[in-house]
C-alpha cells in the first residue's frame, strides 16, 4: 500500500507539473502573438522646451503595410499605431510623420515598448519681422463667454407658533402617546411652513417658548435640512407646551455674468481653456488697428490662425491656435 501511494503522489505530482508547464507556454504563445502597439508623441521642434507645443493632425505611416492602418496624432500629439500580429519586438522599421505646416520626419526605429518622441520642423518658422513686408500684428486678444450663475436673496423670516395641549402626571396605562419611558400620557403637534414657489428655508430652529419645556421631545425633524416646506413635530407628557418654529426664507434669482480671461501666447501659438459652464464663447482680437470679434463655435474658425479644441473628462474645453502666414503677434 505505502509504495502504491508513494507512486500515486509522483504521478500526480508529474501530471500538475505538465499542466503548469503547458499552461505557461500557452500564456506565451498567446503574448507573443498579440500585436504590438506603438506609442508617441510628436511636438514642434524648438530649443526652447516652452515653445514645444503638441501638433495635432500627423499622418502617421510605417513602411511596407506592417502595420493595421495608419495613425494620426491628437490634439495632444499622441498616436498608437497597431502593428500586425507577425511583426515582433526588435524589428527595425521606417516612420514617417507628414503635416503640411511641417517639414516631413523619417526615421528609423525598433520595435518595441519605448515611448517614441517625435520632433518637427515648422514650414513658417518665426522670424525676425521684414521692415518693407511687416505682416498684420495680432494684439489684445481676449476671451470672453458667459455662464449662468444662481444667487439666494435673503426676502425674510418665516415664523409660526403652535401648542401642544396635555394635562400632566396623567398615566398612560399603555394608551399612546406616551411619554419616553412610557409613565404618562402624551401628546404630539405638528406645524409646517412654506416659502413658495422658487424659494427655500434655511437655518430653520425650533424653540420652546413656554410651558413645561424640559418634558418634551421633538418627535420628527423635517426642517434641520431646510427646503421649500419644512415642519416638525413635538411629543409632550406634561402640561400644555408652547414652541416657535422659525427659519430664513431665501429667493432664487438666476443670471448671466460676462466673464474674460487672456490666453497664454508662446511664439505664434496661442493656449486657452474654458469652463464646462461655458455659454457663447468668443474670440476678441485687434488686427493692425481694427477691432474683430471672432464666435468660437464646436470647431472654430479664424482667419489669422488655425485652433484645434479638445473637450475633456469634466467637460471643459482646451484651445489651442497657431498663427497664419502673414500674422504676428507683437
Amino acid at each position: 500500500m505505502t509504495g502504491n501511494w508513494k507512486i500515486g503522489i509522483r504521478a500526480a505530482t508529474v501530471a500538475a507539473m505538465g499542466l503548469v508547464l503547458i499552461a505557461m507556454v500557452v500564456v506565451t504563445v498567446a503574448r507573443y502573438r498579440r500585436p504590438i502597439s506603438l506609442r508617441g508623441a510628436v511636438v514642434r521642434e524648438d530649443s526652447d522646451t516652452m515653445m514645444q507645443s503638441p501638433i495635432a493632425d500627423v499622418v502617421v505611416t510605417a513602411e511596407n503595410g506592417i502595420a493595421q492602418e495608419d495613425a494620426k496624432t491628437n490634439f495632444s500629439g499622441f498616436f498608437k499605431m497597431t502593428l500586425r500580429p507577425e511583426v515582433r519586438r526588435g524589428r527595425r522599421l521606417m516612420l514617417k510623420f507628414e503635416h503640411p505646416d511641417y517639414r516631413t520626419v523619417e526615421m528609423q526605429e525598433t520595435v518595441g515598448d519605448q515611448l517614441y518622441l517625435v520632433h518637427m520642423v515648422p514650414l513658417h518658422p518665426e522670424t525676425a519681422p521684414d521692415p518693407t513686408r511687416p505682416g498684420i500684428v495680432v494684439t489684445n486678444v481676449l476671451v470672453r463667454y458667459s455662464t449662468e450663475t444662481t444667487t439666494e436673496a435673503n426676502i425674510g423670516t418665516g415664523a409660526k407658533t403652535f401648542q401642544i395641549v396635555n394635562k400632566g402626571n396623567v398615566p398612560c396605562k399603555d394608551h399612546p402617546p406616551c411619554s419616553p419611558d412610557g409613565r404618562w400620557q402624551a401628546a404630539i403637534a405638528s406645524a409646517s411652513l412654506d416659502a413658495g414657489q422658487g424659494n427655500d428655508f434655511h437655518d430653520a430652529r425650533v424653540s420652546c417658548i413656554a410651558g413645561a419645556c424640559p418634558f418634551t421631545k421633538i418627535e420628527h425633524d423635517g426642517f434641520s435640512r431646510g427646503g421649500r416646506e419644512i415642519s416638525v413635530s413635538v411629543l409632550n407628557w406634561s402640561d400644555t407646551t408652547t414652541f416657535l418654529l422659525e427659519a430664513e426664507a431665501f429667493q432664487h434669482q438666476v443670471s448671466n455674468v460676462v466673464r474674460q480671461a487672456y490666453p497664454v501666447i508662446l511664439g505664434r501659438g496661442l493656449d486657452f481653456t474654458l469652463p464646462p459652464a461655458a455659454e457663447g464663447p468668443t474670440l476678441e482680437a485687434q488686427l493692425d488697428a481694427t477691432m474683430i470679434v471672432f464666435p468660437l463655435g464646436p470647431s472654430p474658425i479664424l482667419s489669422w490662425a488655425d485652433c484645434n479644441v479638445r473637450v475633456e473628462n469634466d467637460h471643459s474645453k482646451s484651445y489651442r491656435c497657431v498663427l497664419k502666414p502673414g500674422y504676428r503677434f507683437r
